[in-house]
């Protein structure tokens, strides 16, 4: 395998669909063997990159034959790290929070969202399914105790900073923020953000021009 700085991120970010693929041949279309051009066929990526991005791991498939999907789907899923579940802690349990803790799909790609905690007295000892949402105070403890590596940020715009602080004053590396606005965070601090706002506007604009014409 390549140094990992040296892989494009265009590379790493299309890692997450070729195993969601493979887990659907393999799980609902009992497919056995699959090549390039039917992999990135059914992703509407060409069969080249499929190689070309492949070709950064290592060597899988055959020439000619193609590639085992169980074998590669297992292969994909120990490089992105969701061969095992990596424990998180929801900040914020309002609508959005509630319905990512809902959300049944995250332990196939190697998330559990292992607690759930709020700075609001009324919904602290709320249950959200099998979770009871815990005091924000509890943050250090919690971390620890679960050995928690990922934090998602679902509070209102005007308190994600100080909770992504708070976050990283635990020794959480990597946060996952639905909170409308960009953390100023650390350089070593790995932020995915997810501004659903952005999202609908740029349909809503879409449909607006067409519309006009």
């Amino acid at each position: 395998m390549k140094n990992r700085s040296s892989i494009p991120r265009a590379t790493v970010e299309r890692l997450p669909l070729y195993y969601r693929c493979l887990d659907k041949l393999e799980t609902f279309e009992d497919v056995e063997v699959v090549s390039s051009k039917e992999l990135g066929g059914k992703l509407g990526i060409p069969s080249t990159q499929v190689r070309k991005d492949l070709s950064y791991y290592g060597e899988f498939g055959r020439r000619g034959v193609g590639y085992d999907v169980a074998s590669l789907k297992k292969s994909i899923g120990k490089i992105l790290g969701v061969n095992r579940l990596w424990p998180a802690v929801l900040i914020g349990a309002g609508n959005l929070g509630r319905a990512l803790v809902n959300y049944q799909g995250f332990a196939k790609m190697g998330l559990k969202i292992a607690e759930v905690l709020d700075a609001d007295l009324g919904k602290i000892g709320n249950k959200i399914g099998e979770i009871t949402v815990r005091s924000m105070k509890e943050l250090k403890e919690v971390v620890k105790e679960k050995d928690i590596k990922i934090g998602i940020i679902t509070v209102p715009a005007s308190a994600a900073q100080e909770v992504a602080q708070q976050l990283v004053d635990v020794g959480i590396k990597s946060i996952w923020n639905f909170a409308p606005t960009r953390l100023i965070l650390p350089e070593d601090i790995v932020v995915r953000n997810e501004d659903l706002a952005v999202g609908i506007v740029s349909l809503i604009y879409h449909l607006s021009w067409e519309e006009e014409e």
